[in-house]
């Protein structure tokens, strides 16, 4: 917890304030029992009513100022800790976005999207009872002691006495049920991240009826969150008891106590009244302070989980400045270079090397898992290679400041991603100075212009959030559209065609060839069809290179690469023109 009361430090003043106002406030309670004893010595022992009126518009002040010093403290103590639950929210979200895509891939996103919700608003009202509660519950009950003290010595034993044994009892509990809440958070983390799978899912699911499995696997992670969250709720509504307990042992007691120092007229009745008020004082607040403690527990657990991943290193180092020139606009070259992601114990990625050329197309091919995408991740540094070096212009892409390296390159991811928004506002994402006329030539370039015009709005077309009122084909296309306006040296198309038709792919890579002949372009496909007449084409086989050539060239000596084409146009088998012929005779 203390590494995030750091983010209290713009809120010093709300921080002081809030238990000071509440301590006002516990002084104002105790001087209440006092001032009862009184009224029943003299206001009604003596019958002197002019005394019991002014005792009592005396206890309606000190309510009315205790009162307003509540709500003070109760103003300062929300100030403060929503304002440093909001700062340390937005730490986090800037730090994950620091984070390198290997360490995202480690922590995974249920895991996040519970420490950015769930954790920080138990932080917040952890925060929030600590300020209110913290100091004033046990200067309450401490203040009860020293005020049974100025009574009575022998009664107010019955305090000293009490107060440790109900201390050891609370903390007990505490230390007991710290890391237990600590496995409730990770087992929150698990039904969050089964529950955001089921929902991105859900049509996958609904596809293959898998919806009983889908709700038996949630009700088995669930039950298993239930019966911890029970476990820990078992012992910690031990608090309440065991103080109820304890405490009306000691009032027992007191009375008892009071009552013979009564008969022997070494104490009023006023002052066995404020001594047993003083005790009522004790049990609210050791309730508040148990149902304190276990707030706090909780916040304590959720704050380690949230300084976990704030100490989190980023992953990667970038350079503030560029120390050299580049000398080779738009080239990139792979030079012996091997990858394996964070705890897979193998290489996706081994021993790959080649140059494209400034203007070039190069196109990427493989079977499923051959790492295509793995290939291209490591030109924008989504990740680092773990062997050799990876060069964009000449220039190791270590080398290069996180944003200057992004500039350079156009990246239409494998899986299309729209925000909410206007079509326009998902083209600015690529360039915020856009101009509706740069934005036209974009979607037409992409071959989405005829589908953007069509939904009558243009430009402000509404988009739902990922693309829901779009076909998958159109989200491609808008997608290459807000890569071309970025105007890249390097233009990266991950499978961002494997959804349009043959007659759209054939046209948009007319345009590309017509209008970016200065962009080197990094085509992954799965369709020989639309690499056959790149410059050059990469072919991968188990992460390992098995050809790199023209289309020509490769049809004479890949055999991975004949494999892909003639599954794909079988009649250009030799064996299966064979066989027709065969057929004819």
């Amino acid at each position: 917890m203390k590494r995030l009361l750091k983010y209290l430090k713009h809120y010093q003043k709300e921080s002081i304030l809030a238990p000071l106002f509440k301590m006002l406030e516990a002084l104002m309670d105790l001087l209440v029992p006092v001032i009862v004893a009184r009224i029943i010595d003299r206001g009604i022992g003596q019958s002197d009513t002019s005394y019991l009126y002014s005792q009592i518009w005396l206890l309606v002040l000190l309510a009315m100022i205790g009162f307003a010093c509540s709500a003070v403290a109760q103003y300062f103590a929300a100030k403060a800790s929503v304002g440093a639950a909001t700062e340390i929210r937005q730490s986090l979200f800037d730090h994950i976005q620091s984070l390198s895509c290997g360490k995202l891939d480690t922590i995974g996103s249920g895991t996040l999207i519970t420490r950015m919700t769930s954790d920080i608003n138990t932080i917040q009202n952890g925060l929030n009872l600590a300020l209110r509660l913290l100091l004033r519950s046990p200067f309450i009950v401490f203040g009860s002691m020293i005020m049974a003290f100025t009574i009575d010595v022998k009664c107010a034993l019955v305090f000293a006495v009490a107060i440790p044994i109900l201390l050891v009892a609370v903390f007990v509990i505490m230390l007991v049920t710290i890391p237990l809440y600590r496995k409730v958070q990770a087992g929150l983390d698990q039904v969050m991240g089964l529950t955001r799978s089921n929902l991105t899912g859900v049509r996958v699911i609904r596809a293959f009826s898998r919806e009983a499995d889908s709700v038996s696997e949630f009700e088995s992670k669930n039950a298993a969150l239930t019966r911890l969250n029970e476990a820990v709720g078992r012992i910690s509504a031990l608090l309440n008891p065991i103080t109820y307990i304890l405490i009306n042992i000691a009032a027992v007691i007191l009375i008892k106590t009071g009552a013979v120092q009564v008969n022997l007229g070494l104490l009023s009745q006023g002052d066995v009244v404020a001594l047993y008020n003083y005790m009522a004082q004790m049990i609210v607040e050791l309730v508040k302070l148990a149902t304190l403690i276990i707030t706090i527990n909780r916040a304590l657990a959720c704050s380690d989980r949230v300084a976990d991943v704030l100490d989190e290193q980023p992953g990667m180092e970038y350079p503030k400045t560029l120390t050299k020139e580049p000398t080779e606009h738009g080239t990139v070259s792979f030079d012996h270079v091997s990858f394996e992601y964070p705890g897979a114990g193998d290489n996706s990625l081994e021993e790959i090397s080649f140059k494209a050329e400034r203007g070039n197309v190069i196109g990427i091919i493989g079977g499923t898992g051959s790492g295509k995408s793995s290939l291209i991740s490591l030109i924008p540094r989504f990740y680092d290679a773990t062997k050799g070096a990876v060069s964009v212009d000449g220039i190791n892409v270590k080398d290069y400041p996180k944003d200057e390296l992004i500039q350079k390159i156009g990246i239409v991811p494998q899986k299309a991603e729209l925000f909410a928004g206007t079509v326009m506002d998902n083209l600015k994402w690529g360039n915020e100075s856009l101009s509706e006329e740069q934005a036209w030539a974009a979607l037409k370039t992409a071959q989405a212009e005829s589908f953007i015009k069509e939904k009558g709005q243009g430009l402000n077309a509404v988009i739902e959030q990922g693309g829901r009122n779009l076909s998958g084909g159109q989200k491609q296309r808008l997608t290459i559209a807000r890569a071309l306006v970025k105007q890249p040296e390097i233009l990266i198309l991950d499978d961002s065609c494997s959804a349009l038709d043959f007659a759209t792919d054939a046209a948009l890579r007319k345009a590309l060839k017509e209008t970016e002949s200065g962009t080197t372009v990094f085509m992954v496909s799965q369709r020989t069809s639309t690499i056959m007449h790149a410059d050059k084409i990469i072919v991968l086989d188990d992460g390992r290179v098995a050809g790199i050539g023209t289309h020509d060239e490769l049809m004479k000596t890949c055999s991975v690469y004949q494999e892909i084409r003639w599954s794909q146009v079988p009649e250009e088998k030799p064996n299966q023109k064979l066989s027709s012929l065969e057929v004819s005779l």
